[in-house]
């Protein structure tokens, strides 16, 4: 009798020693279930809330929330919500914001070596290529040497190939370089001194503020970007005539930048988020820009009544001749510039020379099926 008292019955035996192996894993191992921090971003763009531009840097941020999987929230602001558009990099540097959204020609004060990323027509090199020189050609060790240089404490990515900028809005065709003598023009980047060659009378200024001082009649003429952007900053209020294909930018990119201790700081899953989007948005904006500026360049050409003309074959040659000035000059007083330039003309020469070589004529294409624009019966 006093064996069977002294033993403990099965049931409870191995209820009991289950119990002892959840308490025993529940030490073994971490918790998981925890809900993880989300790390929130304060990112500004250089556009107006309406533009498309805008819309892109919300298409970024929209991607990395998604891909971080709730752990990285990008807070997409428009221009002047912390700072002016001009002074987005400086405010990126100094951590009053996390990231942001703009162009490299805009930090053109801060060295003429960085507008070479989209300025001028590039020894031939469209957009796309310009980004494949920066990511296999050496570009993106040179903004980086760019950036430490000038003590400026960012990460950039340059990404989103742009399609060829119009010369821009008049108020009556340009014909010939003489009609752009003495007009008070905007542009940015390099592009100044383009124009200024030319004989305008050049101011920078962000996009915008470029409708209010055209109808305030301080600016004469001016240009910006795409058929979606001019259109919805109000160009056609205020001008009816647009000029197609110039190459005082030919080849820009965007350009998405973070605060380099807050990004260090990320886990490196993060950062490779941060990064990897922006490969995965340059392709979507892409895609989107050819849908969206086709169908505003017809809307612009119905709705509005612009007028559409193609620039004189006459002022793209003049584009590259003050072009030429332009570059021996700075690559003669800038040591960085001349290393840019040279690393782009390298890699022009074939990449350039490649494409010219094996792409087919679309417009042979596009004339066999299409008359006017418009389907052949």
């Amino acid at each position: 009798m006093s064996e069977i008292k002294n033993q403990v019955p099965r049931r409870k035996f191995l209820k009991g020693a289950a119990a002892g192996s959840v308490g025993a894993a529940a030490l073994g191992f971490p918790m998981i279930s925890k809900a993880q921090q989300t790390i929130t971003m304060r990112f500004q763009s250089t556009w107006p809330t309406k533009d498309i531009f805008h819309e892109y840097a919300n298409d970024y941020a929209a991607k990395v929330n998604a891909m971080s999987g709730g752990r990285l929230k990008i807070e997409v602001l428009p221009a002047g919500s912390v700072v002016k558009a001009f002074d987005l990099l400086d405010a990126v540097s100094s951590g009053t914001l996390d990231g942001g959204h703009g162009v490299l020609a805009y930090w053109y004060g801060k060295s003429a070596a960085l507008a070479l990323w989209g300025s001028g027509p590039a020894f031939g090199m469209d957009a796309n290529t310009v980004l494949s020189w920066n990511q296999y050609g050496g570009g993106q060790q040179l903004i980086n040497e760019i950036y430490s240089g000038l003590k400026l404490d960012v990460v950039s990515f340059p990404y989103g190939p742009m399609p060829t900028q119009p010369l821009g809005w008049f108020k009556k065709p340009i014909a010939k370089t003489d009609d752009l003598k003495g007009l008070k023009f905007r542009t940015v980047g390099l592009s100044i001194e383009i124009f200024t060659d030319m004989g305008a009378s050049v101011q920078a200024l962000p996009g915008g503020d470029i409708i209010p001082a055209m109808d305030r009649g301080l600016l004469d003429a001016a240009e910006f970007n795409n058929a979606s952007s001019d259109r919805l900053l109000g160009f056609p209020d205020v001008s009816k005539i647009n000029m197609l294909q110039s190459f005082h930018q030919s080849s820009e990119q965007f350009e998405i930048i973070f605060n380099k201790k807050k990004y260090d700081s990320l886990a490196p899953d993060l950062r490779s988020i941060l990064a990897i989007a922006t490969q995965a948005a340059s392709a979507d904006m892409s895609w989107k820009a050819i849908d969206r500026y086709s169908k505003d360049f017809v809307e612009l050409q119905t709705k509005d009544k612009v007028k559409f003309y193609a620039t004189p074959k006459s002022i793209l040659v003049a584009q590259l001749k003050a072009w030429d000035k332009i570059i021996e000059k700075k690559a003669a007083e800038n040591p960085m510039f001349k290393k840019v330039l040279e690393s782009q003309k390298a890699f022009a020469q074939r990449a350039v020379r490649w494409q010219l070589l094996t792409d087919v004529d679309m417009k042979i294409a596009y004339d066999h099926y299409f008359k006017d624009g418009q389907a052949k019966a």
